[in-house]
């Protein structure tokens, strides 16, 4: 019985500690990514989940996501770019880094499925390119 009742003044004082502990940590906002994904509900938009189960369909986005992995230059961003292929028409969405970025994306897409079976809504968020008077500073 004592026993018992050690082991159950423990819990209570375990309970009693977290609960304590997690009133004073302070509640952390979530990220806002709304404007983000306002385009994902537009009537017609495709999104990841839409990606067809279909051999090819599979295929074709595998090989599609191996060659932009294998580009080292590209950021993280274009690495993690959303490829959605149904029917063998391939759309690209998401954010990259420069315009060059997004072209290199869509070309190695058109290199898997051919050109006119890639759709791209790849958007740049780079808002200036780099001039020969900032160029220096990167180094700093």
């Amino acid at each position: 019985m004592r026993h018992l009742i050690k082991t159950a003044a423990t819990w209570g004082l375990a309970v009693g500690f977290v609960a304590t502990v997690a009133a004073q940590t302070p509640s952390q906002t979530p990220p806002d990514n709304t404007k983000v994904n306002t385009r994902d509900r537009q009537a017609g938009a495709k999104t990841a989940d839409q990606q067809s189960n279909e051999k090819s369909d599979v295929e074709t986005t595998r090989q599609i996501r191996r060659a932009i992995v294998a580009d080292k230059n590209l950021s993280t961003n274009a690495h993690n770019v959303k490829i959605v292929t149904r029917a063998g028409k391939v759309t690209l969405k998401g954010p990259v880094k420069t315009t060059a970025e997004k072209q290199a994306v869509e070309s190695k897409a058109a290199d898997v499925a051919g050109s006119a079976n890639v759709t791209s809504q790849i958007s740049v968020t780079e808002t200036s390119a780099k001039t020969p008077d900032n160029a220096h500073k990167k180094g700093r």
